[in-house]
């Protein structure tokens, strides 16, 4: 990736208050971006945006992204060039739960995103970033290619099914790179694997948990711990997505969808990230309910990276070994560093490594 790309673009960025937002809100800032975020207060308490004082090298902005009205007003009024779209209901279990507010801010939100960028002419790439589940998962033991059926079993997933149905509408309808002369924006989809790092303290995620269970010394309960995901460290997703914002700018050939997962070699099962944090930490006081869990959840999810390793130049620095290491010692180290000190210090070892 070329940093200088970055230096002085606007950029808007929605999610920026999650997990994820925070990372690439701070690394963007690091390059010297202007960026303005939307979305609404963080969910956790304590939060990454919090502890990391994210807000303080950017333009914060709150609201929801269902409100279409307060939404295209803003994105207007600050005139970006690039937008990077993250925020979303992103848990699985937390769908089952409320569905209508999972499809209401992952399929709707979507399509505010898109209307918002139809009459914001300053706009020229557009990313948005979805998931890998959102394929039509028959739990293969092979990764699932950009082509693959959209689907979905649970809300979550169905959800980003849709909202990459709805990525594609929009790019053929209005976006369309035949007529790009006339419109001049690139669309493109990122569908990410379960990415892992210092400060997520979301529910129901396995390193939250450990981490969790560390600080309390309270019971680790593992669902599945023979499910297999597409574990990688934050910063692996989060650079794919700054490596696909500036492609897009100068090609509207990569406004496509792109895998971002981990080699196949580095999916790995929740037991083995247990095992790597008893070998941390030690001991934690495991208690498995596999046999509790009444809700459907996928037990194997592979991504295939081999369009992006060769189309893309990007690949992952990181192994699974080491992006667990890494996310380890960041919530250890966190507890006497500054926590946006640590973020910076591991994106330079990222690019380093």
């Amino acid at each position: 990736m070329n940093s200088k790309f970055w230096l002085g673009k606007r950029v808007f960025l929605t999610g920026h208050t999650g997990f994820k937002g925070s990372w690439l809100s701070l690394w963007l800032q690091s390059l010297g971006a202007h960026v303005t975020g939307y979305a609404l207060k963080p969910l956790t308490n304590p939060s990454l945006f919090k502890v990391a004082s994210v807000a303080r090298g950017m333009i914060s902005l709150e609201g929801d992204i269902r409100d279409l009205a307060h939404f295209r007003e803003s994105m207007q009024t600050t005139q970006p060039e690039v937008v990077i779209h993250m925020a979303a209901q992103p848990l699985v279990r937390q769908s089952y739960q409320d569905p209508v507010e999972t499809y209401s801010t992952n399929v709707m939100g979507t399509v505010n995103l898109f209307e918002a960028v139809r009459v914001t002419p300053s706009i020229k790439a557009v990313v948005n970033v979805t998931t890998d589940k959102c394929y039509e998962n028959r739990e293969w033991v092979w990764g699932y290619r950009e082509n693959d059926p959209m689907g979905g079993y649970d809300p979550y997933s169905s959800s980003k099914g849709c909202a990459e149905l709805v990525t594609a509408a929009y790019r053929s309808s209005f976006f369309n790179s035949q007529d790009y002369a006339r419109h001049g924006v690139a669309v493109a989809s990122a569908r990410a694997g379960n990415v892992i790092g210092g400060g997520d303290r979301s529910k129901d995620r396995i390193i939250p948990d450990i981490v969790k269970s560390v600080e309390t010394g309270n019971k680790l309960y593992i669902r599945n711990p023979y499910s297999i995901r597409p574990w990688q460290h934050v910063l692996e997703s989060v650079y794919g997505y700054l490596l696909l914002g500036a492609k897009l700018k100068s090609d509207i050939n990569f406004g496509t969808a792109w895998n971002f997962g981990p080699n196949q070699k580095d999916a790995l099962t929740v037991h083995n990230i247990v095992q790597l944090a008893k070998a941390k930490w030690g001991d934690l006081d495991v208690v498995y309910e596999s046999d509790k869990n009444d809700l459907h959840e996928a037990k194997t999810l592979k991504l295939d990276i081999s369009k992006t390793l060769l189309e893309l130049n990007w690949q992952p620095r990181w192994d699974s070994s080491k992006a667990i290491e890494q996310t380890f010692d960041w919530y250890e180290k966190s507890k006497e560093q500054d926590p946006q000190e640590l973020v910076f210090q591991q994106i330079e070892d990222y690019l380093n490594s």
